[in-house]
């Protein structure tokens, strides 16, 4: 039933056309509990790839941040390079299970006039170990809730510059996008009008935020653009400092939670059903009703 489609396709029109031939592919979405140990990270991924792998899904979805979480002290300086160590281990690790991996938070070394910088990640490598798409993180959170956080990223990241076309993958067209990019609909709603049939939101949740928005948010993505959702997500307490809310899920074109997390470190599995979309695109064609004439650009000055 799950077909492995090689790396040569990656960026064929025939193999969007082949995964929706064959409807149904299952995905594997991924929860850890990252440290500032990348070795035991790196242990705790291989693990989870290849649980993934004995249950016959095609893709698997890491959360941002898999590789470490650290101070913002610290961060910058366990950063590396796409082309170095820590980025060819994972490769490896898709190679050898010949499996796709989201990898959904990679800290990026920055160029060399930011010592203090970095940026976050989404690469998608394919089954033969080559990287295929780099996404880096656009929407950089700030908030500061009284008693609970104070938190400016962009203190520690760059801001990417550029969305990313949507990737063909095994599991279909994957819309890349990390975290706090969730709040951003007019993203989604880009990479929808694209031809995604999967938006994929890796985080690191805080917990305050996860508790009010983060089913919601994932849920209304799902609704307003009618694709898969895929969230994988960091869990539990990283260091004194941080700790994440965790709940990974799938939410499905409808707007349903189809697969969840349990507590912990932990994957869930989920079918992402090609001719589902197209059905419920079909019986409420929001891409058709949209009125591009009315809004077609939304002006900075609307909300301040």
């Amino acid at each position: 039933m799950f077909r492995s489609l090689k790396a040569v396709a990656s960026h064929s029109p025939a193999l969007s056309a082949a995964m929706r031939r064959s409807s149904s592919v299952l995905v594997a979405v991924c929860q850890l509990t990252s440290t500032d140990d990348t070795e035991a990270n790196l242990y705790v991924c291989k693990e989870l790839i290849e649980r993934a792998k004995t249950r016959r899904a095609e893709m698997v979805f890491l959360p941002e941040s898999f590789d470490y979480i650290a101070c913002s002290e610290v961060s910058a300086k366990l950063a590396e390079p796409l082309d170095g160590p820590r980025m060819t281990s994972y490769r490896q690790l898709a190679k050898d299970n010949d499996i796709w991996l989201s990898l959904g938070g990679f800290h990026e070394k920055g160029p060399h006039d930011e010592s203090r910088r970095i940026y976050i990640s989404h690469v998608i490598v394919n089954n033969l170990g080559t990287i295929v798409a780099t996404y880096r993180k656009s929407h950089l959170f700030e908030g500061n809730i009284k008693n609970k956080f104070n938190v400016k990223e962009s203190d520690w990241v760059i801001p990417g510059k550029e969305v990313v076309e949507p990737v063909h993958t095994p599991a279909g067209k994957v819309g890349l996008e990390i975290c706090y990019d969730i709040r951003f609909p007019e993203m989604s709603l880009l990479l929808a009008g694209q031809g995604a049939d999967i938006l994929t939101f890796p985080s690191a949740f805080t917990i305050p935020t996860g508790l009010a928005h983060w089913e919601v948010l994932l849920r209304a993505r799902a609704i307003e653009t009618q694709c898969y959702v895929v969230a994988a997500a960091q869990t539990g307490k990283h260091n004194e400092i941080r700790q994440t809310f965790g709940h990974a899920m799938v939410v499905d074109p409808w707007g349903a939670v189809v697969a969840q997390c349990h507590e912990g470190t932990d994957l869930c599995l989920a079918q992402i059903d090609h001719k589902y979309i197209d059905e419920v695109r079909h019986q409420i064609p929001v891409h058709r009703n949209r009125r591009h004439d009315l809004y077609s650009e939304i002006k900075r000055n609307c909300v301040s």
